[in-house]
């Protein structure tokens, strides 16, 4: 897990790096892999603040979220200012493909998430049917053994005190 300072750190950082590659650059799509370097920050960001909202904050730990939760908020606002350069850029039907990408990357993601979990969960299953099953089998056989052994005893006491001969 990321702690929060480094991705507060991340999340600063990259906007910084896109803000001064904007004023550089002249076309949009020469800011292609700051872009993606502050998408790739903003996204741990919230990864963070929702395994730290999950665990709970307690003490000092109360100031690091809400410092991470006003990064993502200015994370949210300077998102709004790269559409807005691809809008001035008259680059529009980027945006909306760059989204649309996007939204099917996520939908992926959270499927191949599914996917993990069903198959750890059916691994699982299957691991504890392994065990039952050679548990079973070991109380059969020890129950079968036992019930041998014990036919045995019976049969070596009866041998020795019970005499067949006339």
């Amino acid at each position: 897990m990321i702690d929060p300072f480094t991705a507060l750190a991340a999340i600063s950082t990259a906007v910084k790096l896109v803000k001064t590659a904007a004023q550089t650059v002249k076309d949009v799509e020469s800011l292609g892999p700051v872009l993606g370097k502050f998408f790739s920050a903003k996204a741990d960001g919230i990864k963070v603040l929702q395994q730290s909202k999950n665990k709970g904050f307690k003490g000092s730990a109360m100031g690091k979220a809400i410092e991470l939760e006003l990064a993502i908020e200015q994370a949210r606002a300077f998102e709004e200012e790269i559409k807005m350069l691809f809008f001035q850029s008259n680059k529009m039907d980027v945006w909306a493909k760059i989204k649309s990408r996007a939204a099917a990357i996520d939908v992926e993601s959270a499927h191949d998430a599914r996917r993990e979990r069903e198959a750890a969960a059916k691994q699982k299953k299957e691991m504890d049917e392994v065990i039952e099953i050679v548990l079973l089998a070991l109380i059969f056989f020890g129950l079968i053994g036992g019930i041998a052994y014990l036919s045995f005893e019976v049969l070596a006491q009866c041998a020795g005190k019970c005499s067949f001969q006339k």
